[in-house]
């Protein structure tokens, strides 16, 4: 057995150390070993389990449907992109003018016009829930049907990349913390240990994954990372692990490989990290001193890489959080909406980024990056030169997972205030995420998934211009 503890002394009145994080050892089948080992046998059972995995963008505020992808520059001056536009790769078809990277590598993804996510206020739910009985996000569903960790690597399934992921020094809004977060990822009925992992700190831990580590105990988190490595040295000079069996030396490498390496972004190589990396196109500050801005930042590009890490190592669906896309512009957001400048390069340089970069590494098909937000914005400009709450059309892009790319699915009307062509909404896009990760065919088929479960992720129809 060994243990990964605080130097601290301190134990409760049984004798165990409560600093004591995570302990792999011989207790049969409650230590981790013993839980991967479990794990593996379900999971050569798995056919229902596609090789694939989930990147949710979600873009918190409402992202104004036509600075994004349907600018609308036809249209009175009161309706159309206030950004101007930019041409992109697909003929006649133009996005708004914070996108040019986004517009040479339209081949990538797939952007929907005539989405709609039918709700006009900040609760994420009717997107990641998507309406379903058992009120879960749809990060939720899949965990709870997957299992909560990789049986290789150890990797929680469901995580949540919040800036303070990227930089633990940041204080940002902790109403958003209690209040809009926890709909973001909820477990609702399926139970909470299904619920997302959050490596920032403040969600549930998983039982056998204590990556939570208090800041009392572990201050120097380059100085644990250094110790992961000196002990895996050590443990592999001596040889011990040579005589352990398989799972024993998986939980050994999921504490000192798949956690300690898939979380710490640093570990890239520069070049990648400087492709990634958008802290030099605005100052975070100047945008946090407006109410509606206060979570904003300018870490998605790393938070994006991290996401792609995670993906690796074997999570199966990451939500990333990018906040700031409020626009009444009422002095609770800059006027004029110039927020969406600095807001919008860094979704265009973020995104594009990860495109190239899983494009590269041949995880395209395996990836399924989709960006959405809880909402759009009207398409009238108000009084104030922003936009407000608007739930009947709304920003939906889809990039990889084995869908079909490069094109532009349904129209909105003249001034982009409905689907001019054949609607969808959350439960479509609900219901084409769960045919990109899961086998239905032979999900239908597997025994002790509960019916209403197995009613939430079979039911409904996929975009059919996607799959």
């Amino acid at each position: 057995m060994f243990s990964l503890s605080d130097i601290g002394a301190d134990h409760n009145c049984a004798g165990f150390s409560r600093r004591d994080f995570l302990r792999v050892g011989a207790l049969g089948g409650m230590t981790l070993p013993g839980l991967l080992a479990n794990k593996a046998v379900a999971a050569e059972a798995g056919l229902h389990l596609r090789d694939k995995c989930v990147v949710l963008l979600f873009l918190s505020g409402g992202p104004p449907h036509i600075e994004f992808f349907d600018p609308k520059m036809t249209a009175p001056s009161e309706f159309r992109s206030i950004t101007g536009e930019v041409k992109t790769n697909i003929p006649g078809v133009t996005f708004g003018g914070t996108f040019p990277k986004l517009a040479k590598m339209t081949d990538k993804f797939s952007v929907v016009r005539s989405f709609a996510s039918r709700n006009n206020g900040h609760k994420y739910d009717p997107v990641t829930v998507a309406g379903n009985p058992l009120k879960a996000s749809l990060s939720a569903l899949y965990t709870k049907v997957a299992g909560t960790n990789h049986p290789d690597t150890g990797m929680p399934r469901n995580t949540l990349v919040l800036p303070e992921a990227i930089d633990p020094k940041l204080k940002l809004n902790s109403n958003f913390e209690t209040q809009a977060l926890p709909t973001l990822t909820q477990a609702g009925d399926v139970g909470r240990s299904y619920a997302a992992f959050n490596p920032a700190g403040g969600g549930d831990v998983n039982a056998d994954m204590r990556l939570q580590i208090p800041t009392a105990r572990f201050t120097d988190r380059r100085g644990l990372l250094g110790s992961f490595d000196s002990l895996r040295r050590d443990i592999d000079a001596s040889g011990a692990l040579e005589s352990a069996d398989k799972y024993q030396q998986q939980a050994f490498d999921t504490i000192a490989r798949g956690v300690a390496d898939a979380f710490n972004w640093q570990k890239e190589d520069p070049r990648t990290i400087e492709r990634y990396d958008t802290r030099s196109l605005f100052d975070q500050k100047k945008l946090q001193r407006y109410h509606d801005m206060k979570r904003a930042s300018n870490l998605l590009g790393l938070q994006m890489l991290m996401a792609r890490r995670l993906c690796e190592a074997g999570c199966g669906f990451v939500t990333v959080s990018d906040c700031g896309w409020d626009y009444h512009a009422n002095n609770n957001s800059p006027k004029n909406m110039t927020g969406i400048y600095p807001m919008g390069n860094q979704v265009d340089h973020a995104v594009s980024a990860f495109l190239e970069d899983v494009h590269q590494r041949g995880l395209s098909e395996k990836i399924l990056l989709v960006v959405t937000g809880e909402m759009g914005r009207t398409p009238r400009i108000n009084k104030n030169g922003g936009r407000d709450h608007y739930g009947n059309l709304t920003s939906l892009l889809v990039a990889g997972g084995g869908l079909k790319m490069g094109q532009v699915i349904g129209e909105s009307d003249k001034h982009a205030t409905e689907p001019a062509t054949r609607p969808y909404d959350p439960r479509h896009l609900r219901s084409t995420i769960m045919h990109t990760l899961f086998d239905i065919g032979q999900l239908r088929v597997t025994g002790g998934i509960p019916n209403s479960l197995m009613d939430v992720i079979t039911g409904g129809s996929p975009i059919p211009e996607l799959v």
